[in-house]
């Protein structure tokens, strides 16, 4: 079961979310130090721009390392470099130069994290061999990137204002549902958005749908006496981090903890990536697929839905604000549980103990031992926090393991038999 412990000093491996800059001090992974800079420099976008950039940067890395060690199958395989080239120094670059290219106005603080991770690396031909590998995987896939569809935004209006058709919420603006474009963006290794598209969410007669409007009405509003404070937390928590933040930072404890390589590094955490990415299309997929209504929607507007088992209330309002698109699936719980089977695959049956904390939620701690306790609270994140159904989650998390299960088994492969970090 997992714990949460408030006004308590971190534990050893605990890391905020809320991270520097610069690498830290006596960090020997050059991979895990430009991980914490990449979430730190992508924490000012939106969830789903994250997923993209991580994803880009992290498979820079991969290929610039991989290009020397050779271990895996490469994603593009259009960078060369000779095998004394530091990965040190291809690592640094490759993720500087990707940030650099999408946040240009963070150019001085990202130069000098640069210049403090070469500092270390010896002058001579595999220094500038490295930096040369790097600085090919990030224009290569920058250029690869280019023109995926994630640009310009795109927004959706209703056109129908029947029962189970989303509406805007308060969050909205004018323009209507945000991220309509990103059901189309091209995935990194699905096959289409649409490749694990979900059913259809319950029939708003059926018992299922009822179960899951009871449960969110008694426990997800605002004024609600039924949400445990442990509940609240997590929903408070997890409204204010998102699935790159999250993930990132628990796969840096793992591997400190278990001082995974910087060649694991570089492979791992370019999966958890495109996994993230690619679970962020295929939620957006079903989502404007279904245009299914949130829960305040539902509850506002329940004596017309035809269920004479659900009771309205128009003044019910949820916890937490609800982000402005459609609800069925989640998409925290399908991110989410995409990067936790990836890790799960990666890991095997390894024990480890994580933290998290974030300044946005000043004295909650959550401490966890398993991926199953992470994607656990965040789906009751979402429920207690009044924006999601269950069957929401539940949607998310099966659609989120089909996408992390697909990532996992048809892209960056080891070039011999591949084995799970845990189980070598």
């Amino acid at each position: 079961m997992y714990t949460l412990k408030t006004n308590q000093l971190w534990k050893p491996y605990c890391a905020a979310l809320a991270l520097t800059l610069l690498p830290a001090a006596g960090r020997a992974d050059v991979v895990l130090d430009w991980n914490a800079i990449m979430q730190n420099t992508v924490s000012s976008q939106p969830a789903f721009p994250q997923a993209r950039i991580a994803a880009i940067t992290q498979l820079a890395v991969f290929e610039a390392v991989n290009a020397i060690t050779k271990e895996y199958k490469p994603y593009l395989g259009t960078v060369t470099a000779p095998d004394n080239a530091s990965v040190e120094a291809a690592a640094a670059q490759a993720a500087h130069d990707v940030l650099k290219n999408y946040f240009p106005t963070n150019a001085s603080g990202l130069d000098a994290a640069l210049a403090t991770s070469l500092s270390t690396i010896p002058e001579g031909a595999p220094k500038a061999s490295g930096i040369a590998s790097g600085q090919a995987a990030a224009a290569a896939m920058i250029a690869a990137r280019a023109n995926d569809g994630s640009s310009p935004s795109e927004f959706y209006l209703p056109s129908s204002s029947e029962p189970g058709v989303w509406q805007p919420t308060p969050s909205c603006t004018a323009a209507g549902g945000a991220f309509y474009q990103w059901k189309d963006i091209t995935p990194f290794v699905l096959l289409s958005g649409s490749q694990f598209r979900l059913g259809p969410p319950p029939l708003l007669t059926s018992g299922r749908y009822t179960v899951a409007f009871d449960e969110v009405d008694l426990v997800g509003g605002q004024t609600s006496t039924m949400r445990p404070q442990d509940r609240a937390n997590v929903a408070r928590f997890y409204a204010a981090v998102t699935p790159v933040g999250v993930f990132n930072d628990v796969y840096r404890q793992i591997s400190t903890a278990q001082s995974l390589s910087v060649v694991e590094n570089a492979h791992n955490l370019a999966l958890v990536g495109m996994a993230i990415n690619d679970a962020a299309i295929a939620t957006f997929d079903s989502k404007y697929h279904y245009t299914f209504w949130r829960p305040e929607t539902a509850i506002h507007n329940a004596s017309d839905d035809g269920n004479d088992a659900t009771a309205g209330d128009p003044s019910w309002t949820p916890f937490i604000v609800a982000p402005c698109f459609p609800g069925f699936p989640s998409a925290h719980g399908t991110l989410s549980n995409a990067a936790a089977t990836v890790l799960e695959q990666i890991l095997g049956n390894a024990r480890f103990s994580v933290s998290l904390s974030n300044a946005a939620v000043p004295g909650v701690d959550l401490t966890y031992n398993n991926f199953t306790e992470i994607t656990d609270d965040i789906s009751d994140a979402r429920v207690y926090g009044g924006i999601h159904f269950r069957t929401d989650q539940d949607a998310g998390a099966s659609l989120g393991q089909k996408v992390g299960q697909y990532v996992y088994a048809h892209s960056l492969n080891s070039r011999n038999a591949r084995a799970g970090c845990g189980d070598k």
